[in-house]
């Protein structure tokens, strides 16, 4: 279990805290909240790579310690950023060829991509080249920055489902930054609401959703559930 005890993020130009959240993660946590409610920044902090006019605190338990590429990794937001048109995909991996080429394997993918260049892929197969790059030191804890937003409901539906097959067989943690309440409830078992910095409400996944107690937290669920049909 990872406890963040707390963490607040402070920006030194503006006088004023950014993000001040206490969390825990047993299994797999779905931080959710619109853009600007602080998600993006608590990922930041946690590798250590936020802009140097911000400054953090953070205090937790973990078994392990917090180390950036190694214990923790990041799947990012939009893979064809992630990654270097020009490079093929196997000088992108920083690992001996044979070893990228079972992390392929291990996300669904040949090996024949590894002499492909990023342009080449579709969107689902990059963001499936990044996901094994992030495994690629077994990290006890992976951080998920809104990977599915750029996939078509298709797409996203595989992608999640590649998500919940690699936890089970790696035992990772997963604390997965969305908006998208329904992959959320795909996901992960807890939740965790932020708005303007702070958590509103935390719980169960499934409780959240049927008893939500925050008007904000209910705001949430019904602008994602709008357009689409639910069912537990």
């Amino acid at each position: 279990m990872f406890v963040c005890k707390r963490l607040q993020i402070f920006d030194t130009k503006k006088h004023k805290t950014l993000v001040d959240i206490s969390f825990s993660l047993q299994s797999s946590l779905a931080l959710v909240g619109q853009s600007g409610s602080g998600k993006s920044l608590t990922l930041k902090a946690l590798l250590g790579l936020l802009p140097s006019n911000l400054k953090y605190s953070l205090d937790y338990t973990w078994e392990y310690t917090l180390q950036r590429g190694e214990t923790v990794s990041l799947v990012p937001q939009n893979p064809f950023t992630s990654l270097s048109p020009l490079t093929k995909i196997k000088n992108q991996f920083f690992v001996p060829v044979d070893d990228a080429a079972k992390l392929l394997q291990l996300v669904g993918l040949d090996e024949i991509f590894l002499d492909r260049y990023p342009p080449q892929l579709s969107g689902g197969q990059l963001q499936r080249v990044v996901i094994a790059m992030a495994l690629a030191k077994k990290p006890k804890l992976l951080l998920l920055d809104e990977p599915t937003t750029a996939l078509d409901p298709h797409l996203k539906e595989s992608v999640l489902n590649l998500f919940l097959q690699l936890q089970k067989e790696l035992g990772f943690l997963i604390l997965f930054v969305t908006h998208e309440i329904a992959s959320a409830v795909k996901l992960c078992s807890e939740m965790a609401v932020i708005k303007d910095g702070k958590i509103v409400e935390s719980g169960l996944t499934q409780e959240i959703l049927t008893q939500p107690k925050s008007e904000y937290t209910k705001i949430l669920i019904a602008s994602d559930f709008s357009q689409r049909e639910f069912r537990q």
